[in-house]
């Protein structure tokens, strides 16, 4: 009863004009960005990063969860019309969803996108609300050592998960933790690797860093490689918008399926989108009736999948708001937006600002409402949009991350060091080294060696006191098999 009236209370805060208005701009963002190929969440959020200076927290937060479920429906209009999926997470969609569209079927393709997306949706929103404040009862117990060990876990998960290689997820995690050390020691109050500059007294701006490796880095990279719309002609809409009698009788049960894969996937340290999105799509076709249909343009192999990724996104949520861990890039821009705020993830974050959580999690509710409002009524203007040059986004993106660095700290040192953090963001985009474990690694670096620190001063001295106490050696051997299994595995595999 008590998460229903914190929520009620979310609801009266979320129903606010001012906040709804934040809440629509953020779906409608969240949808035209979703369907630009190439323009994700992650680099959106990034670009909007310097109006935390200037906006609540809580109608900023409101307005990125939009942007974050508004991605993941209008991924799903690109990879049907034009077969190219903004989204690792909207490739499965791509498959049955394009040849649908080349049927004649396009509009019946996003319809089932979408009102599965909302089905979705709302049910990995309503495991949210229920399940969140049993895992902040339970992490209610941690004391410094177990923080420091949920720390492990974080940078140790992020790394493994956010990449192609482990390898190289551990190096982009070193190098964060290495510019997290950048300012002034708060236990001895010297200045650590500032080399003489004021401006980095205080560390290094999250805000500037994640700026520069998101957007201005991935816009160098998208401009390097000269993207066009490698998925040819945009497919045109004809017929019906809606749904027939029977593509709703075959679609409904892939909702609630897609919905059961999504979420406790998407709430693991290692889980994430992929995964539940392919799993669904390989299990409807083993359930359906017509599996002749797959690989033709079967209505299942679309709304499993798109119900999959829309309940993966709130399920990422859980683990970035109850435990600070952040599971996909996105969610590792979001924490870095809750940094700039000055405000901690993890189980205290319920206790410290309620206000601020429950209206988060009601405007997800809300934010669902919207979206299937926006999306099939203006599915025409976002079939417009593909036709933008890319070449004017990628300008637009550096120009407005430059405007937007700048306006918030009136610093010109900020400025170089966004295109310093655009630089690297490039070349790890390159020589594919992903950039949320460096930014995780940046925000957790100061607060893991806190943790430690108080940790040693209460044992005494003792490393042993991570690794004897229960809970804290239960996370890092969590840790240490997210390690160890996945490169075991594929030993074993080749072998």
């Amino acid at each position: 009863m008590e998460a229903f009236d914190a929520l009620m209370g979310g609801f009266a805060i979320a129903l606010q004009p001012t906040t709804l208005m934040w809440g629509f701009v953020g779906c409608f963002v969240g949808t035209l960005v979703g369907v630009l190929p190439g323009i994700g969440p992650a680099l959106t959020i990034a670009l909007l990063l310097p109006l935390t200076y200037h906006v609540p927290a809580t109608s900023m937060f409101v307005m990125f969860a939009g942007i974050y479920y508004g991605a993941a429906y209008g991924g799903s209009t690109t990879s049907i019309l034009l077969n190219t999926p903004g989204e690792s997470a909207a490739v499965v969609t791509a498959l049955e969803g394009n040849k649908m569209a080349r049927r004649g079927r396009a509009g019946q393709a996003l319809a089932t996108a979408a009102i599965g997306s909302f089905v979705a949706g709302t049910i990995g929103t309503l495991a949210l609300t229920f399940v969140a404040p049993w895992v902040v009862e339970a992490a209610l117990a941690f004391g410094p050592a177990e923080y420091f060990s949920l720390m492990v876990l974080s940078v140790v998960a992020v790394s493994a998960v956010l990449g192609n290689s482990m390898l190289r997820g551990l190096v982009a995690l070193g190098l964060g933790l290495l510019l997290g050390m950048v300012g002034v020691d708060l236990q001895t109050g010297q200045p650590r690797f500032t080399f003489g500059r004021p401006e980095l007294l205080d560390g290094i701006e999250v805000t500037v860093a994640a700026v520069g490796l998101f957007a201005v880095g991935e816009a160098l990279y998208l401009a390097w490689q000269g993207r066009e719309s490698k998925g040819g002609e945009v497919m045109k809409l004809t017929g019906s918008l809606w749904m027939s009698k029977q593509d709703w009788a075959r679609s409904w049960k892939a909702w609630f399926r897609g919905a059961f894969f999504g979420f406790p996937i998407g709430a693991m340290p290692a889980g994430g989108a992929e995964l539940p999105t392919l799993l669904s799509y390989y299990t409807e076709k083993k359930l359906s009736k017509h599996p002749e249909e797959f690989g033709h343009g079967a209505i299942e192999g679309v709304a499993g999948p798109e119900a999959a990724n829309n309940a993966a996104a709130a399920g990422v949520l859980m683990p970035l708001l109850t435990l600070g861990i952040p599971t996909s890039a996105t969610a590792a821009i979001m924490l870095s937006a809750f940094e700039g705020y000055g405000i901690q993830t993890g189980p205290q974050l319920f206790s410290q600002q309620g206000s601020l959580v429950w209206t988060l999690i009601a405007s997800l509710y809300i934010g669902n409402v919207i979206l299937l409002v926006l999306n099939l009524p203006l599915v025409s203007l976002w079939v417009k949009l593909l036709k933008i040059p890319p070449p004017w986004l990628y300008a637009g993106i550096i120009v407005i991350s430059t405007a937007g660095v700048y306006g918030a700290g009136n610093s010109v040192f900020n400025v170089g060091l966004l295109f310093v953090f655009g630089l690297l963001g490039y070349i790890m985009r390159r020589f594919d080294f992903p950039a949320a474990p460096l930014i995780v690694g940046l925000i957790l670096a100061p607060l893991g060696e806190q943790s430690m620190r108080q940790a040693l001063t209460i044992s005494q001295g003792e490393w042993s006191t991570f690794f004897t106490r229960p809970l804290s050696g239960s996370l890092m051997a969590v840790a240490a098999l997210l390690l160890i299994v996945p490169p075991l595995y594929k030993t074993l595999k080749r072998s």
